[in-house]
């Protein structure tokens, strides 16, 4: 994790929705000193770091997507080469068609692309909030087989 992740300042409603709860939710963890938080100006801000603490949960999207996120990072090991050109690929496409929308996300796979292949190992497989979202925008479709897929979203399943 690098450390501007860990030192990033989220407001309420972009904390609610990496926890996929509501901005009153964390509003009511913050008064109640259940998440810590800041003030700048009138506006309250929470650490990523304070908000990956809390670790909740995963839903059962969430576990579905981290136990595909394994077998992707498998797949990426045994031909990291291959599996970023396929994923840089797919940016590009991802770029095309949502724009502004997901650019943030798809920045960020960009950068972890370039970098070491730890970046991207950890965000296929870390249970932290970022790495689930990051994963709702992976760039890497394509890169199981379908009997694989259907295998393992059996097993999430169960």
């Amino acid at each position: 994790m690098s450390t501007t992740e860990v030192d990033e300042l989220l407001s309420t409603g972009e904390a609610a929705n990496l926890l996929g709860v509501s901005r009153q939710h964390i509003v009511n963890l913050c008064n109640r000193g259940a998440l810590p938080s800041i003030t700048t100006g009138s506006h309250r801000r929470i650490r990523r770091r304070d908000l990956d603490a809390l670790n909740p949960s995963p839903t059962p999207d969430q576990r579905r997507s981290w136990l595909l996120g394994i077998a992707t990072a498998a797949a990426v090991l045994q031909d990291p080469d291959g599996a970023i050109d396929l994923a840089k690929t797919n940016l590009d496409t991802m770029r095309a068609a949502h724009g502004d929308r997901a650019a943030r996300w798809l920045d960020e796979w960009d950068a972890r692309l370039d970098g070491p292949l730890d970046g991207v190992i950890d965000a296929l497989t870390s249970q932290t909030p970022h790495s689930a979202e990051l994963r709702q925008n992976s760039p890497f479709a394509g890169l199981l087989d379908d009997g694989t897929r259907r295998t393992i979203l059996a097993t999430a399943r169960r």
